[in-house]
């Protein structure tokens, strides 16, 4: 199991890192192509440093990567650690999933006289 692979902090900064919209803006851009921060920059209207920082959380999260090209950061989206995010929630919706069919059981169990 994923879960069980990851620690707490590194399943925290993961969704972390995807608890925010603009954050899952930018992962969804660089996954299908690479981008320099600068270009990621024209796509939001926040500073060019605001996108900095939001670059900076998603590559802690290992979602995305950086490569300096001279002057440039350019990002690129990590395929491996978006498909470990969502084996993470399938993981976790068969738990919970588990856990309903659980209480279904209780519910229609006959009580002992």
């Amino acid at each position: 199991m994923v879960v069980d692979q990851l620690s707490d902090a590194d399943v925290d900064r993961l969704f972390q890192a995807l608890a925010d919209a603009t954050r899952r803006d930018i992962i969804a851009r660089v996954i299908t192509g690479e981008y320099s921060v600068s270009a990621l920059a024209t796509h939001y209207t926040m500073s060019f440093a605001a996108v900095q920082k939001h670059v900076a959380v998603l590559e802690r999260a290992s979602l995305v990567t950086k490569e300096k090209r001279g002057r440039e950061q350019i990002v690129r989206g990590n395929r491996e650690a978006v498909q470990r995010a969502r084996q993470l929630l399938d993981e976790y919706e068969m738990i919970w999933r588990q856990r309903v069919d659980r209480i279904a059981d209780i519910l229609t169990e006959e009580p002992e006289e």
